[in-house]
């Protein structure tokens, strides 16, 4: 079913994206919400309410169902992660959808309607790719790769032009490229060695942290706390970089 939602919102993201969508501004310029995220939400909501009665459904643009604070699982949904790309055309956008329990996601996916690929992992089965099997090949260093991060919604995050020095001193690229699903995904797609988010919304990360655990990578807190889902920062990386990558985000932000 999630993956059905997955497809459809694609269909809906491809067919509209910088075609004169109007944004409403939120708390920032590019915290943007348009009619697609209301009505891909509105969808989502429908579906999962009738095949799933009883569990309650979070999501960025219309909150939280009654008791989902306390429910023994719950769907988040972000129906456009990366909404000012979508606005403008820029092929970088999400659809993400996730099933939660006290441990973490339990089912993940990840609409990425540009390469015309659906991320979905459950607990357990691992991780595919439009059905072909992830398994994340670890590295031994972070020489000539790729690490992302994103912006948090207001602005540059502290710390973050020092943690892009020693990346750049270790000859590692950082991009930020305006999706934190995407940006999660390229590590278990084993694109980018680390992903480093200082601030992020649970629907923003469930899906793509679902996918990047059962591809084999690791998610810690900024502490260096290994937990599936942290409250409010999170490095997922591969087993072999980890360390050294959280080593320059904690001494970037001090």
């Amino acid at each position: 079913m999630a993956g059905r939602l997955a497809n459809d919102a694609t269909d809906v993201i491809t067919a509209t994206a910088g075609r004169g969508a109007q944004p409403d501004p939120k708390d920032s310029p590019f915290d943007w919400v348009t009619d697609t995220d209301r009505i891909l939400e509105r969808h989502t909501r429908r579906v999962l309410t009738a095949e799933f009665p009883g569990i309650p459904v979070v999501g960025g643009e219309f909150g939280a169902d009654h008791g989902a604070d306390v429910a023994e699982y719950r769907w988040v949904v972000d129906p456009v992660d990366g909404t000012a790309n979508y606005v403008a055309g820029v092929p970088w956008c999400a659809y993400s959808l996730a099933l939660i329990d006290a441990s973490g996601p339990v089912v993940g996916v990840v609409a990425d309607p540009y390469r015309a690929q659906i991320y979905a992992a459950a607990r357990g089965r691992g991780a595919r790719a439009n059905g072909k099997p992830i398994t994340l090949t670890d590295r031994c260093g972070t020489a000539g790769a790729i690490v992302c991060t994103e912006l948090t919604r207001k602005g540059v995050w502290p710390g973050m032009g020092q943690f892009i020095e020693r990346a750049a001193a270790a000859h590692a690229g950082v991009r930020v490229l305006g999706s934190a699903a995407l940006a999660i995904a390229q590590v278990a797609l084993g694109h980018a060695a680390a992903a480093v988010l200082h601030s992020y919304r649970e629907w923003d990360v469930a899906g793509s942290v679902a996918l990047a655990i059962e591809a084999g990578a690791v998610v810690l807190d900024r502490h260096g706390e290994d937990t599936a889902l942290p409250v409010d920062a999170l490095l997922v990386a591969a087993p072999g970089v980890a360390d050294e990558v959280l080593g320059w985000w904690q001494e970037s932000v001090g």
